[in-house]
């Protein structure tokens, strides 16, 4: 390993689609539709499903999460609010400190972030943390406070 290289791990495509899959099976269980997005390390969207009978603006919710839980490879409201506002608006909307986005983290690398809109915050937040147990991602502690 050079000392100019950090090991890395990347989200395949199989991996994307297990992770929609699993919230969308929470999120029937719920009785909730939502917009599910996952980002990859870089904080790209790389896949993305609006349920029948989700909020539409679901869909750009759900990405700012995902986008924000893998660049900040934190959960989105652990950033404090007065300063996720901010941030949101230096970033046309790709920022947002809401309920509902968790960082994807295997084997100790984030390979990205997964957002979930259109339920509660609470909502969101239990359908994002389904679908990171489906794939044996790490959960993050529920004692993170809210920003």
């Amino acid at each position: 390993m050079s000392e100019l290289t950090v090991p890395s791990r990347k989200l395949t495509h199989d991996g994307v689609r297990k992770l929609i899959d699993a919230a969308v099976a929470a999120a029937d269980e719920m009785g909730v539709p939502m917009g599910i997005a996952v980002a990859n390390d870089g904080a790209r969207v790389v896949g993305y499903l609006l349920m029948d009978g989700a909020r539409v603006l679901a869909m750009e919710s759900a990405s700012a999460k995902a986008m924000t839980a893998a660049n900040h490879r934190m959960p989105t409201h652990a950033i404090p609010y007065d300063v996720g506002i901010g941030l949101s608006i230096s970033t046309q909307g790709k920022v947002i400190p809401l309920k509902g986005g968790v960082p994807i983290v295997l084997d100790g690398h984030c390979v990205g972030g997964i957002g979930c809109g259109s339920g509660t915050g609470e909502q969101d937040l239990v359908v994002a943390k389904a679908a990171l147990a489906a794939i044996g991602a790490e959960i993050p502690d529920d004692d993170v406070t809210e920003g």
